[in-house]
This record gives structure tokens, C-alpha cells and sequence, in this order.
């Protein structure tokens, strides 16, 4: 059962800024830290979620954005980065570059700008659903108004990805996007 907004501050005025404050935030009682506790709570299949990760390159942060039912391919990373050391951050390096803690991270509104990466694979859904902030609160959106405001370039990051023959979907208009 969902539970009145609650989005983070941060994240609230960061979607305030982006002309986004009509997005629907859904709170739960229990925690969806989790892409399979969020899935659960929402209705939702696991692909829909967008999880937020951060990783470090060369000891830079880099924000990983990953549907839920997959994992990220580090060399793949690595080699869209130009081959940095690429290792997943600390729990207090992800506090510091984003400002909220593990399970809550959004796609966007940090506390720092770093590069985002976004896998191809969110392009498979109309609707992709990410934390808001805290480990309650998520919210829907379209998955290329989401990589965009996110400052995100699509790359294909996810584990098995050139294996699988992933559909490249269309990148017109958020291929390079926001690219730093």
C-alpha cells in the first residue's frame, strides 16, 4: 500500500528544477532498497527498475543506471570510460558523490555533478520506475526523460549485453546527452 510522497528534499527540489514537480512519488511502509523489494511493492516487473549505482573510476564517481533485473559489466565500464580502474564505491564514497545512502541513490539531483552512464536496456520499457531519494519513495517516468534529465549517455554496460544481442534502441535525443 502506498504511503502519501515522500521523496527526499533534495531530490523534491531537484525535481521542482527540471519542471518535473507533477511526477507522482509512491511511498511505502516497508523498504524497497532492493530492485526486487521495489518490483514487489510497485507491481511492477523487475526490468522497470532503475537502479542507481555508483561506481569509481580512476577514483572519480561515475553514476551507473541499470534496469533491476541485471548486473554491470565493470569492463564494460571500463572501456566506455577509456579504460579507467573502475571499482564499485564505498557506502560513504556513494553518501558523499550523491548525498543520499545506498538503496535511496535517484537517478539525479546529487550533491556533486559527476558522468553518468545509462544501459540500453531502460529503452525496453515505457515506463522505468527509481528511488526518490529514500529507501520508501519511488517514482515513474519515461526511461529517455529520465537518462536525459539525468545527464546520462547511453552505453551497454549491462553484464552479457553483446551476448544477448541487446536491441540497440533508438538514441535520438539522449545519446551524449548532458555528456561532462
Amino acid at each position: 500500500m502506498t504511503q502519501p510522497a515522500a521523496a527526499h528534499p533534495r531530490f523534491a527540489r531537484a525535481l521542482d528544477a527540471l519542471g518535473l514537480g507533477e511526477v507522482e512519488v509512491r511511498a511505502f511502509p516497508e523498504a524497497t532498497r532492493t530492485a526486487a523489494e521495489a518490483a514487489a511493492a510497485i507491481g511492477c516487473e523487475l526490468e522497470q527498475i532503475v537502479k542507481s549505482l555508483v561506481f569509481e573510476a580512476d577514483g572519480s564517481p561515475v553514476l551507473v543506471l541499470m534496469d533491476g533485473g541485471s548486473r554491470v559489466d565493470v569492463a564494460r565500464v571500463s572501456e566506455v570510460l577509456g579504460g579507467a580502474e573502475v571499482r564499485r564505491a564505498t557506502a560513504k564514497t556513494v553518501r558523499e558523490a550523491t548525498g543520499y545512502a545506498i538503496g535511496g541513490v535517484p537517478p539525479f539531483g546529487h550533491a556533486t555533478t559527476m558522468r553518468v552512464l545509462a544501459d540500453r536496456g531502460l529503452l525496453a520499457h515505457h515506463t522505468v520506475w527509481a528511488a526518490a531519494g529514500t529507501p520508501h519513495a519511488v517514482f515513474p517516468l519515461d526511461p529517455q526523460a529520465l537518462i536525459a534529465h539525468a545527464g546520462g549517455t547511453l552505453a551497454e554496460v549491462r553484464e552479457g549485453a553483446a551476448d544477448e544481442g541487446i536491441r540497440r534502441a533508438p538514441a535520438a535525443g539522449t545519446s551524449g546527452a548532458g555528456e561532462r
